[in-house]
């Protein structure tokens, strides 16, 4: 599986004809200055967690550009169809999408989802999820969206089995490094963690060394991501 991190969530994930972005916040994002262009070219699915700015992103005009195929939750996916957008995968908490050659499964995520519009006001986009992403010649994903720490995460590891985790880090919105590297040991055999969902706004941490240093002993591999750097996993 190749894996790109556009800083904060945003991630391209290609897996046989799969060219999947998750979380497209790449316009006005601090840690990514390239626009959403080239991280969409030939893409064939956009995953979103829920529906905050800072993940939503340039959703819309990336479906409008390519036609891909939008995976979301209910209430996000009425909200995208609602701007002229028709290739939409709707789910929601423990439900499985297809998506033509892997499959979706919604999870829970500890956090909130509205998205702020540019009059100010916000829109309620449902519940925030998780996301597991089960590949047949691959190995199976799971972005843990913005959420704390929870016990069913060991559910969610009984019954998928991720291999990769996409693991926000940041602290404030999110779990910290620490608590990260906890819910990694304590419910998960990851074979490899990517750390996500820091430096990219003052108010989070900078780094992931809280983590890096969490996860030491672990016998998982971590891999800190370079922004735009494309890394086999």
């Amino acid at each position: 599986m190749k894996l790109t991190w556009y800083g904060h969530s945003a991630f391209r994930a290609e897996a046989g004809d799969a060219k999947i972005l998750i979380d497209p916040f790449l316009s006005g994002n601090p840690s990514w200055p390239g626009g959403w262009e080239e991280p969409a070219e030939g893409v064939t699915h956009v995953l979103l967690t829920h529906g905050h700015n800072d993940h939503f992103g340039d959703t819309i005009a990336i479906l409008k550009k390519t036609g891909a195929m939008l995976v979301a939750n209910a209430e996000i996916s009425d909200f995208v169809a609602g701007k002229g957008i028709e290739n939409v995968n709707p789910g929601n908490h423990g439900g499985t999408v297809d998506c033509g050659g892997f499959t979706v499964t919604f999870v829970n995520a500890v956090h909130s989802s509205a998205l702020t519009q540019e009059n100010g006001q916000a829109v309620y986009l449902g519940n925030p999820n998780g996301l597991v992403l089960h590949f047949p010649d691959d190995r199976t994903l799971y972005h843990m969206g913005d959420t704390d720490i929870f016990s069913d995460m060991a559910l969610i590891n009984e019954l998928h089995q991720p291999q990769i985790g996409l693991v926000p880090v940041g602290d404030r919105f999110t779990m910290g490094g620490a608590v990260a590297a906890l819910a990694c040991r304590r419910f998960f055999q990851f074979e490899a963690v990517v750390p996500c969902h820091y430096g990219t706004f003052g108010v989070l941490d900078q780094s992931a060394d809280k983590f890096v240093s969490g996860m030491e002993g672990s016998g998982t591999e971590l891999v800190l991501p370079t922004v735009g750097q494309a890394r086999e996993i």
